[in-house]
């Protein structure tokens, strides 16, 4: 009895104290972006981290109240965790009432024995067998625990670190996977109000568990995302709305002004487009 009241009253802050910065937000961009439709089977991406709990706890609460139909799969993907991690998950999973489904790979052992980027590797490989896994139980959809500060620090990443301008888009569909979509319902959510929810509620969830972060006192690797977290946090002092122009630099995007660019794989630079312009403005003239 006493868990099930401590799950309620966890699942009530969602709704309740952390409306605005939660609930509100995760609806919007479900509705804005049209994330969960009518027949969807979605299978929920948990890794164990504070992210993809609230994300299971969010859909849950969507399948309750929403008038749309769609199903829902709790899945999680054992890579090769230590005992005790994943212990936490499925206590963490019990306390919060989400019927787990977990099956296992051998990530970690092939992204430790990769030469360079295993964190890289580590992340398609991860992504990969989700996708398989949802298949094989009939879902068309993953839903994955990305939210707006994971959107906003790829978006530096990539010019700083890759050298090109890209973003972390609410949905896409896997080349590798026919017809099945990835989405992200927590696109408009913000960590900080992530951990707000987490403390409120007294919840300890996996960070990052694999054997790289394992040999850190902070249980953190510093990594590239690392370092533009701080960088934000540290514009963030004298410019308080950093972050929101960063997110909706990805929404103004002046196509005529960039040196060249890529869509659907089809490369448009600079001059051939700046000829084109000139000949149109030379049919006006005339």
């Amino acid at each position: 009895m006493a868990e099930l009241d401590r799950r309620g009253q966890i699942e009530r802050a969602i709704i309740t104290s952390c409306r605005k910065g939660i609930w509100g937000r995760f609806v919007k961009g479900v509705k804005e972006y049209a994330l969960v439709e009518e027949g969807d089977r979605i299978a929920v991406c948990i890794s164990g981290g504070k992210d993809s709990m609230l994300l299971a706890k969010c859909m849950q609460e969507l399948h309750r109240h929403s008038d749309v139909r769609f199903d829902l799969h709790f899945l999680t993907m054992d890579p090769g965790y230590a005992p005790e991690n994943r212990a936490l998950i499925e206590e963490n999973a019990q306390l919060l009432g989400i019927p787990l489904h977990i099956f296992r790979s051998e990530v970690f052992d092939a992204a430790f024995a990769a030469p360079k980027n295993p964190c890289y590797l580590c992340a398609r490989m991860r992504r990969g067998y989700l996708y398989e896994e949802a298949q094989r139980l009939g879902c068309n959809k993953i839903a994955l625990g990305h939210h707006f500060d994971d959107v906003i620090e790829t978006i530096l990443m990539g010019m700083l670190y890759g050298a090109q301008m890209q973003s972390m888009p609410p949905k896409l569909w896997s080349t590798n996977h026919p017809g099945m979509q990835l989405i992200r319902p927590l696109y408009y959510v913000h960590e900080q109000d992530i951990l707000r929810w987490q403390e409120r509620c007294s919840l300890r969830f996996l960070r990052c568990a694999c054997r790289f972060t394992e040999r850190t006192a902070s249980g953190e690797q510093d990594s590239k995302r690392l370092e533009v977290k701080r960088l934000i946090a540290a514009l963030k002092e004298t410019n308080p709305n950093v972050d929101i122009n960063i997110f909706r630099s990805a929404y103004n995007v002046h196509v005529d002004t960039l040196i060249e660019y890529d869509s659907c794989g089809v490369r448009h630079p600079f001059l051939e487009r700046y000829a084109r312009k000139g000949e149109q403005s030379a049919g006006k003239r005339d």
